[in-house]
């Protein structure tokens, strides 16, 4: 009997410990906001890095930075509910800021950044390069991936904030679509029809 009531109340003392915070719902959100725009300002004052290009480096600061503020954002408090109200707020402020930078050009540049330009006219810009902590290597690595055999296939290309990269290949060396080879089909076989056509006419005017 007593160990059965001994039992029960271990269980109602365990699930309390589970659900009560140890700490304020208000201290809660505020840790986790304030530690949300800290990591933000700190990637952000980091710059951009080629996302598909991370190296190891990269990979374990990712792998560690959530180990390092986690007890910023717990604080003394383990409980079931403290962790879900966290996920709640962060998962509310990153919409909400994620909206807000969409719709403000401003914000955007603020969070995000801008783009930067690393190949122009088929060459490096390598302050720019320098700027992002990109080595020749990754970047070779990531236009090849667009479809670039080497830079000076480059018309241009750009880092955007997020750490993908857009280029634009030159002229002579992008692909051609069915349609422009179509296209080109037609018009050579317009301009054959059209010398047949007068070589014709010149022949039976010599005549």
């Amino acid at each position: 009997m007593s160990i059965s009531f001994l039992t029960r109340v271990l269980s109602v003392s365990t699930a309390s410990d589970l659900l009560t915070m140890s700490v304020s719902a208000a201290d809660k959100i505020v840790r986790t906001i304030a530690v949300y725009l800290a990591i933000l300002l700190l990637m952000r004052l980091a710059g951009k890095r080629l996302l598909a290009q991370m190296n190891n480096l990269d990979l374990v600061v990712v792998l560690l930075l959530s180990n390092v503020v986690q007890n910023a954002i717990i604080g003394p408090d383990n409980s079931v509910t403290g962790g879900l109200l966290g996920a709640v707020v962060l998962l509310v402020i990153n919409t909400v800021l994620d909206r807000l930078t969409q719709r403000s050009p401003v914000l955007q540049r603020i969070f995000e950044g801008t783009g930067t330009q690393v190949v122009k006219d088929g060459r490096l810009i390598e302050p720019a390069l320098a700027r992002l902590g990109t080595s020749r290597r990754e970047l070779a690595g990531a236009l090849h991936q667009q479809g670039a055999d080497s830079v000076e296939e480059v018309d241009s290309a750009v880092v955007e904030p997020g750490g993908g990269i857009f280029i634009r290949l030159k002229r002579e060396e992008q692909n051609v679509s069915r349609a422009e080879l179509d296209a080109a089909v037609e018009r050579i076989t317009a301009e054959i029809k059209d010398a047949v056509a007068a070589d014709t006419g010149s022949t039976s005017n010599s005549r």
